[in-house]
């Protein structure tokens, strides 16, 4: 783990892989942490050819969060997401970036993480392209205007984001490049979780890889 420094004064921590001269890319974690499948994700980036790099977002509220994937573990992600603001959590990110220095990076996130990837994508106009994988409320910012070009990543039987949110987020971004899983459900990129769907993750990772060799 290595340590950043905020804009607003604050240190988190961050796991970071890969050679500093490859290209940047800043992984944006779900509501259980920087745990062991968002390391794996980094890892996996890394051997791809990134400088990866992925913030502690709760650390503003509680150091070293590493949540599983149970009921119990759900909610006390939902409860540690509560106690930061998203001022702060761009401001995180916003270290991150700056991390990696001054060359290409990119931006991917899954759940709440895809939701904060949107974000970056129209709050940091100096990254090159952003991923989204299940963001959950990328809906209720739908309306944001992009800086960067966006690819999104919906499962078809997620109930968090039903298929008319991915309808009005279709209509008012047509620009985005999306697709939509079928057969598959909310969480289908994680080995950890009951929904992995190891066919639907490939095929998004290949996608994700291509959209950022296009733009990079």
């Amino acid at each position: 783990m290595v340590t950043l420094s905020t804009q607003d004064g604050k240190q988190i921590s961050a796991y970071r892989q890969g050679e500093e001269q490859a290209i940047g890319l800043v992984v944006l974690q779900e509501i259980f942490g920087v745990n062991s499948h968002i390391r794996s994700v980094v890892e996996r980036f890394a051997a791809a050819g990134f400088d990866t790099i992925a913030p502690a977002l709760f650390d503003r509220v509680e150091p070293g969060v590493e949540l599983g994937y149970t009921p119990e573990d759900i909610q006390r992600g939902l409860e540690l997401r509560a106690g930061v603001s998203t001022e702060q959590t761009l401001l995180d990110i916003q270290s991150a970036i700056e991390a990696l220095g001054d060359k290409p990076i990119c931006i991917v996130g899954y759940c709440w993480g895809g939701t904060l990837a949107w974000l970056s994508a129209h709050h940091f106009p100096q990254l090159k392209a952003a991923s989204c994988w299940y963001g959950g409320g990328i809906a209720q910012h739908k309306d944001l205007q992009a800086k960067i070009p966006v690819q999104m990543h919906f499962a078809e039987l997620d109930k968090s984001i039903p298929l008319s949110d991915v309808k009005a987020i279709r209509e008012a971004q047509p620009k985005a490049e999306m697709y939509l899983y079928s057969g598959v459900d909310h969480g289908f990129g994680c080995e950890q979780r009951g929904s992995f769907n190891e066919k639907a993750n490939a095929l998004a990772y290949e996608r994700t890889l291509q959209f950022f060799a296009r733009y990079r």
